[in-house]
């Protein structure tokens, strides 16, 4: 695993765009900090970029550095999570402004799935991720699922070795309204 880690993070860390697991679906993704993957990701997706992207990290005190006024609702959602969990904050910070959504806010989940953590770990920042599909397709739970289209543009593809079958389909999706409220988008 940490030849592969390394060579992904290069890659990621260069600007690529790449196609791996993640504890849900497969997806695309790349360095958060790097605006060119970013727009090429929306450029793949054929996805309007006023629609935002789902960031993944690894960790609680990870997740701080990217989203304003953590609140205890939010960590203990996260805690308490069954199965992967994305929550939409409403205010980002320490982001660029091509991955934040017009309000302000920002989609981040709390990764478990092994090879992603330590990818992000390496990079030092979050992923970029979005399923391995057109806007509007169904999301693909294998990799076989995936168009040759998508597989063609992407500048590295990780092994099927880290595909998980903890979850194969999309997080549960909230928003939070404020310190003490949410809504659910997507269970």
């Amino acid at each position: 695993m940490e030849n592969e880690l390394k060579h992904t993070a290069r890659i990621l860390l260069n600007g690529g765009v790449i196609l791996y697991p993640t504890d849900t679906v497969w997806g695309i993704g790349c360095d958060v900090m790097q605006k060119d993957a970013v727009d090429k990701i929306y450029k793949i997706k054929q996805r309007s970029e006023t629609k935002s992207l789902i960031l993944l990290v690894d960790s609680i005190e990870r997740l701080q550095n990217y989203v304003e006024d953590l609140s205890e609702l939010a960590i203990k959602l996260i805690n308490e999570a069954k199965k992967p969990l994305t929550i939409i904050y409403p205010k980002a910070k320490n982001l660029p402004l091509n991955i934040v959504a017009v309000d302000g806010s920002i989609a981040i989940r709390v990764v478990n799935h092994e090879f992603c953590k330590q990818l992000i770990q390496q990079i030092n920042a979050p992923l970029v991720s979005t399923s391995a599909n057109r806007s509007g397709s169904l999301a693909p739970a294998k990799f076989e699922e995936i168009t040759a289209e998508i597989k063609q543009q992407m500048d590295y593809i990780v092994g099927q070795q880290f595909e998980t079958s903890e979850s194969a389909q999309p997080s549960t999706l909230i928003k939070l309204l404020d310190q003490t409220h949410y809504v659910v988008i997507r269970s």
